[in-house]
């Protein structure tokens, strides 16, 4: 037998070293399995054609279609010549242009009636749908003898055509020829799924399931191989998550119960307002977790203004209250510095451990970022060593080296998205025992993706807001179809700025990028730009930028107001003066970018304006939205975009001006997004592990899967007896991954 088991073998050595390195620099695939796990992205039938009306711009596209016509036009006074083939599918056509000596084999070929598949990027000229230079591949049965013909043709239009994610450097037929060649390797596969599970539910075996994907005869091979691959995935990732739980549970910790009447009780007693039943039930629950003797990984999710922070500021004071410290870590420095200020604020002399007037049950609360002075830092080391400091709350700063704690035993990450799995690892290597950990997120999740993202982590939700929180109308300003919207929008403004309120504005750049001298300064699109549909013109324009949009506005429609602006590219302390003259009323009008998206509170702002509104995403635009109304009164939030109304940007739009509902807000998101990698792609920079799963689509398959992963580890740890399944681990967890996990 092979030394290498067929699945791992080279593509080098299975297909050539030439195609082996196009499909390892274009598709990172590596090995047979690579290549074998590389499935179809849709099917095209040869009876029943793609369509041609829904073709992507700007991306690569692979299309079967049959030719209508085709021409050659000369142009530069005759020394130029081009060919243009039209090619039609029944729900619309495509014009196909060759130019100078590459015109000579297509126009041989691409005769009228000829079918073909066609590969290339789909772009506009003159308002048509393009494709220059395609690479093509005949679908002839007029090229067989008169005797075959009618047999041929039969199967050739009844034959599913596999279409694969492909590039411009490796087309999806090429991809097809490829896959033919290593096919035979799949009767090898070994099969992840123990057998019981794979009968159990039906489906059919690996092997199967991957010469059905790729070479399917019927509708049901797809069905068949889709639903047997999706298992895989599911199964495999909920395994690799439940291994990590598992092997959680076996380390030691410190047990962090507070004590009766301390520093939490203390705290409490001042609060001048009831936690809602959900801060109560959450606490509960962070409770119990920090009272074991492993270390707790919770993820405290909820809604923009739940009180997320209240909840993790009690957990800390309980860590505390216990002999031990607490670390919060922001991911920026407005954030540390407002997380710093607030949580002084909500717990006043409890906040002021060893000074003059500090209250019995204190402890010092400390600011470690970046940009302190040597003075200021050398304190805040000094207190944290010492233990001095119960609790800081900093930046990527905390993560340093130098950075000793005395007893490290919470650590909070806000925002868990904008951290690298290393940050947080190195913050929790710096406990005596691995620390307990607690995630907040304040972009909602549904239940599924959370169980498949945070599978490592048991999950707390907030879906409750506090008393007193204020609804949020909004509304999307069509700027483009309605100017007079636009200049309504401002009036509103300088109305809840006359009735004593605040109001941000928010662009999607700052505004003094080099880009700008090269995108021509602001104008709509330059050469042709008259042929370009509204749509076109309003993508190519550049965004909205803080530092234009402030002028024009104190110039213009807010004349009159105190009008500031708030950009990442500031120094800290400018930032942090800006932030302080905003939240103590003196300035009317906050123009920024997304650096207020998270965590900034001031009551009294209760109007928002979202230029360019349809570059943010929809998770992005319920976070910012989620500044507003969050005193006693409503909240006005305003999209603004120059989409055409018909366009999928404004639908977007109109389904955050639709609900108030975060979770469903992320599932709209996720669905047009897609998930990328569930295991952190951003983070360690590996292939996605999900190619057939959609986490909202497969809710119930990820539910499943995370059930029957939890029994299989239960009862074999180390998967002793599942041979398939630990290699399809190894293959899922590579390195990176296995890292990416252990560090979760």
């Amino acid at each position: 037998m092979n030394s290498v088991p067929a699945l791992e073998e080279p593509l080098k050595k299975a297909l050539g070293p030439a195609t082996a390195k196009v499909m390892a620099e274009h598709l990172d695939l590596h090995t047979v399995g690579d290549l074998l796990h590389h499935y179809p992205r849709r099917y095209a039938e040869r009876g029943e054609l793609t369509r041609l009306a829904d073709l992507p711009l700007d991306e690569h596209v692979t299309v079967v279609a049959q030719v209508a016509s085709a021409r050659i036009l000369k142009f530069n006074g005759g020394t130029g010549q081009r060919l243009e083939v039209t090619i039609t599918d029944g729900s619309g056509q495509l014009q196909l242009v060759f130019f100078g000596r590459g015109i000579h084999k297509p126009h041989k070929d691409l005769l009228p009636g000829t079918r073909a598949m066609f590969a290339g990027k789909a772009s506009v000229f003159n308002r048509k749908m393009q494709l220059a230079h395609p690479a093509y591949e005949l679908l002839r049965a007029d090229a067989l003898d008169a005797g075959e013909a009618d047999e041929a043709i039969g199967s050739w239009a009844g034959a599913l055509i596999p279409l694969y994610p492909a590039t411009a450097k490796l087309e999806s037929w090429k991809i097809a020829k490829a896959v033919d060649m290593v096919l035979p390797s799949a009767q090898e596969a070994l099969d992840p799924l123990p057998d019981s599970l794979r009968e159990g539910r039906g489906l059919v075996p690996l092997p199967e399931a991957l010469l059905k994907v790729h070479r399917p005869h019927t509708k049901a091979d797809i069905a068949d191989a889709r639903a047997r691959l999706k298992w895989d995935e599911a199964f495999v990732l909920q395994v690799a998550l439940a291994r990590r739980r598992f092997a959680d549970a076996q380390l030691p910790a410190v047990a962090r119960v507070p004590r009766p009447d301390g520093l939490l009780t203390a705290f409490d007693a001042k609060l001048p307002f009831t936690l809602t039943d959900g801060q109560q039930k959450v606490s509960k629950e962070i409770f119990d977790g920090l009272a074991t003797e492993h270390p707790m990984h919770r993820l405290l999710q909820g809604e923009v203004g739940s009180g997320k922070t209240m909840v993790a500021l009690r957990a800390m004071l309980a860590v505390v209250d216990a002999g031990g410290q607490a670390a919060m870590l922001a991911p920026t420095e407005v954030l540390a510095q407002q997380h710093h200020r607030s949580i002084t604020e909500m717990m006043g002399e409890l906040a002021e451990g060893g000074m003059l007037g500090g209250a019995e049950h204190s402890t010092k609360v400390v600011l470690l970022t970046g940009s302190m002075g040597v003075a200021a830092r050398r304190q805040a080391l000094l207190d944290l060593v010492t233990g001095d400091a119960g609790i800081v709350i900093g930046t990527h700063a905390l993560i340093e080296d130098k950075v000793q704690f005395h007893d490290l035993g919470l650590v909070v990450v806000d925002e868990q998205h904008r951290f690298g799995v290393e940050q947080r690892d190195a913050l929790r290597g710096k406990g005596k025992q691995p620390p307990h950990l607690l995630v907040m997120t304040a972009t909602p999740i549904p239940r599924t993706v959370a169980m498949t993202v945070f599978g490592d982590l048991e999950t707390s939700v907030l879906d409750q807001l506090p008393a007193g929180r204020s609804p949020i109308a909004t509304h999307v300003v069509p700027a483009a179809d309605k100017p007079h919207f636009l200049a309504r929008a401002w009036e509103r403004v300088r109305e809840e700025v006359e009735n004593g309120h605040q109001a941000y504005v928010v662009c999607p750049r700052i505004g003094d990028e080099e880009e700008q001298s090269k995108n021509g300064k602001g104008g709509k699109g330059g050469k042709g730009a008259k042929n370009e549909s509204a749509e076109d013109a309003a993508e190519k324009r550049p965004p909205l930028a803080v530092l234009d949009v402030a002028e024009e506005l104190a110039h213009g429609a807010l004349r009159g107001l105190k009008v500031e602006v708030l950009h990442g590219r500031m120094q800290p302390d400018d930032k942090d003066a800006v932030m302080r003259r905003f939240a103590a009323g003196e300035t009317d009008v906050l123009v920024a970018t997304t650096v207020i998206e998270v965590g900034v509170n001031v009551p009294n702002a209760t109007a928002m304006v979202i230029m360019d509104a349809d570059r943010f995403g929809v998770s992005q635009l319920h976070q910012l939205r989620g500044r507003v109304g969050r005193g006693s009164a409503a909240g006005l939030c305003l999209l603004v975009s120059e989409m055409p109304e018909a366009s999928p940007a404004r639908a977007r739009l109109g389904a955050v001006a639709a609900t108030l509902d975060g979770f469903e807000l992320s599932r709209i998101d996720l669905e047009q997004r897609r998930e990328g990698d569930v295991l952190g792609q951003a983070q360690s920079g590996v292939r996605s592990s999900l190619r057939m799963l959609a986490v909202i689509e497969d809710e119930e398959i990820i539910a499943e899967a995370r059930q029957e992963a939890t029994a299989v580890v239960a009862a074999d740890p180390d998967l002793e007896h599942l041979p398939g399944l630990r290699t399809a681990l190894d293959a899922l967890l590579d390195e990176e991954r296995e890292q990416y996990l252990d560090k979760g």
